[in-house]
């Protein structure tokens, strides 16, 4: 194939974005791109967008502003949320020469190919075109997944979103909730399976809103979440699946009983919460209260003890006031979630809660960032919590295959990251670590035990020298020896 140019992207956002940059890299690929990295100075720049982030805007420009620095003569390209959102305001960007919305972003190399042709090879013009549909046109499902990591591979199942939150704009970016079928989505763990991956996180922008797909032939019957999950589990070569996120009111007890009891699904769950006011949850058109979100988290407890939960919170909605903000710090303390991801709320336009009427209960900046950082504390303290419970304790560890500072990392099917020496050998492999302490980076250090490297769920037998809980988590039960010359210096 014709060598058509150079070509690097940078992405921002979501493990979607991340997953959808991919498949558009493999498809300039196929047109006889070469993919290289930003500072190589590539003949085309593409820049995956996010609009979660309260400076869209103003990352946007300052990454098209880097790009020229690397490279004044290349072709910029814009896509993502963002770029629906505001394409003609990003066209007008100078040094941007293309921008697609959700509906086009998949024929990348086609719109490229096709600009710099109209421009004999140069692409420059005085402004970027922008090219993009009606976010309600916008129906097609293209399956995504991102394969420069042979350890995780983030496998998109589902796009879009039916359920308009107050605060968000991404069904305004994404469009309505679809998604393919379950064996079209079997099928794209069997390949990512072949190239070598050991584990596949789901993502989606309502992951467990899965099963509405567009052109369903007539008669086929219906498919849901649970039922995807199923299937899933059959994939040979796989050795882990993990939920990125799923709304709690969507989490319901046949998908917990369904990962506790799986041999690849891992325990750890990450709900959104938002809020612990069941004020705000209403003003925010949130599908759950409180109630039924403790209701989940002690159901994920009562069948996993041993689970990671997560949460995404939101301060300073319109209408949170201290005491509000309070009910949501105390809500988290109580119910035993393990780790947050907080957000600070900015206002997005065409969202009702930037509506006249919302306008005197904006909360001041301020405000919402000492809020955050509140909770962020908060976060620290349950998080270090939930590492302290597991110190002692054997698990098994995916560890990944680049060194970091002389060490190996990895995680736990249960989300503790650990450290342990680097050993080649350990790279890409799984394996039974006994958590020793927490260092100062957040990170666990472990010593690798001597068991073959066994792929699986902590819930399959238990190898020589340890017992199993009732709770599913290992503890060395007498003296093990550590493997390499690495763990040697470790125990020393």
């Amino acid at each position: 194939m014709r060598h058509a140019g150079t070509v690097a992207f940078h992405t921002l956002g979501c493990k979607l974005n991340f997953s959808e940059s991919s498949t558009l890299a493999r498809s300039l690929e196929e047109a006889g791109y070469a993919r290289v990295r930003l500072e190589d100075r590539p003949d085309v720049f593409v820049l995956n967008t996010c609009s979660v982030t309260e400076n869209a805007d103003r990352e946007c420009r300052q990454w098209v502003r880097r790009f020229q620095r690397i490279n004044p003569d290349a072709f910029v390209a814009v896509v993502g949320c963002y770029a629906q959102l505001k394409p003609e305001e990003i066209a007008a960007i100078p040094g941007v020469h293309l921008v697609l919305g959700a509906n086009e972003k998949f024929d990348l190399a086609a719109h490229i190919g096709r600009r710099l042709a109209q421009a004999n090879g140069d692409g420059h013009g005085e402004r970027g075109e922008a090219i993009h549909s009606p976010i309600k046109e916008v129906k097609r499902f293209i399956p995504s997944y991102n394969a420069n990591d042979r350890t995780r591979t983030f496998l998109k199942v589902q796009d879009g979103c039916d359920y308009f939150c107050s605060f968000c704009t991404i069904p305004l970016a994404r469009g309505r909730s679809r998604s393919g079928t379950i064996a079209e989505t079997v099928e794209q763990a069997r390949r990512i399976a072949a190239q070598g991956v050991r584990e596949i996180v789901l993502t989606g922008v309502n992951t467990g809103d899965f099963g509405r797909v567009a052109d369903r032939p007539e008669g086929a019957p219906p498919e849901d979440f649970r039922m995807l999950i199923d299937a899933l589990d059959q994939v040979e070569g796989i050795d882990r699946f993990r939920i990125s996120s799923i709304e709690p009111n969507l989490c319901h007890d046949g998908i917990i009983d369904f990962v506790a009891e799986s041999r690849r699904f891992v325990p750890h769950f990450h709900m959104p919460l938002q809020s612990g006011s069941d004020t705000i949850l209403q003003r925010m058109r949130r599908r759950y209260d409180t109630a039924r979100y403790a209701d989940r988290v002690a159901r994920i407890r009562a069948r996993m003890p041993h689970a990671c939960i997560g949460a995404d919170v939101i301060t300073g909605t319109p209408g949170e006031t201290e005491a509000e903000f309070r009910k949501t710090h105390e809500f988290l303390r109580a119910i035993g979630v393990d780790y947050l991801h907080v957000f600070t709320y900015s206002e997005r336009a065409n969202t009702t809660a930037v509506r006249p009427a919302n306008a005197a209960d904006s909360v001041p900046m301020e405000v919402r960032r000492e809020r955050t950082k509140q909770l962020r504390i908060l976060s620290n303290k349950l998080h270090r919590d939930f590492l302290h419970r597991h110190l002692g304790t054997v698990r098994h560890v995916l560890f990944e295959t680049e060194p970091h500072d002389g060490r190996l990392l990895g995680y736990t099917d249960n989300y503790v990251r650990v450290a342990v020496p680097f050993d080649a050998a350990l790279a890409n492999a799984i394996v039974p670590v006994r958590l020793d302490r927490i260092d100062g980076d957040g990170h666990v250090v472990g010593t690798v035990l001597s068991a073959p490297p066994t792929p699986g769920r902590d819930d399959r037998p238990a190898p020589a020298g340890i017992e199993r809980t009732p709770e599913g988590v290992e503890r060395a039960v007498h003296s093990v020896v550590a493997t390499g010359a690495a763990q040697e210096r470790m125990n020393a």
